[in-house]
């Protein structure tokens, strides 16, 4: 899959493309269904399949100092995108010129002059152009006026209630990571490298590989049975573990991360990167009369973590 984060100089290559538009937050069953309606048309054309996004999420440059709110990475993003067999993703840098483009120059500029797209793909809620003004029929429109297909995609219903980032982010914050699975179409993970701590861990005896959560919306904190792909370097695989997310209370801790300690496992994992799956919570953070009591409750918490994933 190839990025592109600048039209101004495209390759001929990058042109022509059907497209799927939107923050893709997760990737879940929603961006799915609009990703596949994107890749008919693309096989109809005979054209490449791409997905336009921005780069920072609009939400983060108009409020840099909110809390963070992201299902993943741009990386993590990238990594599933071309999983899903996108050919060409355009992530665009979103800065003042972009956020002051009027619907319709957003069209002309970016759409039919700047990526020469022949097909775009948007959700029946889709929003562009400076405020929002323009809606997916203003698309539409454009769309007849300057030579591209606008398709809009049905908004996509879970058992629960329509599909989307908001509802993944609420059973996330709720302890429910097997509900934002289901509506993601996947388990949510928290990717990145292993990080140094202080060991304390090794000293329990369960060494943990820690990684920081910063940047992400905050799953609620505890401790969860976890799937984790080793991604690189000479432990490359998959394992089984147990985490703990949070600020760890019983050591006075303030700035949350993730600690992971896989099972059947040794070996240093410093530097590596890990993509870890939350599959479910087993309770939240709490602070022990004594380390004896700590051990003893990840004890309980491993042998459970093993039963929920090994039935899988």
């Amino acid at each position: 899959m190839q990025i592109v984060r600048d039209f101004d100089y495209l390759d001929q290559a990058n042109r022509g493309a059907s497209v799927a538009i939107g923050n893709f937050d997760g990737v879940h069953l929603g961006h799915q269904s609009v990703i596949t309606i994107a890749r008919r048309h693309a096989e109809a054309l005979n054209a490449p399949l791409g997905v336009l996004t921005f780069e920072p999420h609009p939400r983060e440059y108009f409020a840099p100092d909110a809390p963070p709110f992201r299902l993943m990475s741009p990386e993590a993003r990238a990594h599933r995108l071309e999983k899903l067999g996108i050919d060409t993703l355009y992530e665009l840098n979103f800065n003042a010129a972009m956020a002051a483009l009027s619907p319709y120059d957003f069209a002309h500029n970016v759409i039919a002059s700047g990526l020469g797209l022949r097909h775009v793909v948007v959700g029946s809620d889709f929003c562009f152009g400076k405020g929002r003004a323009g809606n997916a029929r203003d698309l539409e429109r454009f769309g007849h006026d300057m030579g591209f297909g606008v398709t809009i995609a049905d908004l996509l219903a879970g058992r629960k209630g329509q599909v989307s980032s908001t509802a993944i982010r609420q059973a996330l914050s709720d302890g429910r990571p097997r509900d934002a699975a289901a509506m993601l179409g996947h388990w949510h993970r928290i990717d990145g490298p292993v990080e140094g701590g202080e060991q304390r861990g090794r000293e329990l005896g369960y060494p943990t590989a820690n990684m920081s959560i910063a940047g992400l919306h905050p799953p609620r904190f505890g401790v969860y049975a976890v799937l984790v792909d080793v991604l690189d370097g000479p432990h490359a695989g998959h394992y089984h573990g147990a985490a703990s997310l949070g600020v760890r209370p019983m050591f006075n801790g303030d700035l949350p991360n993730l600690e992971t300690f896989l099972f059947d496992f040794s070996g240093d994992l410093y530097g590596t990167e890990l993509s870890v799956a939350l599959v479910d919570y087993l309770r939240p953070e709490e602070t022990f009369d004594s380390l004896d009591a700590f051990i003893a409750q990840m004890d309980a918490d491993c042998a459970k973590a093993r039963e929920i994933l090994e039935s899988l």
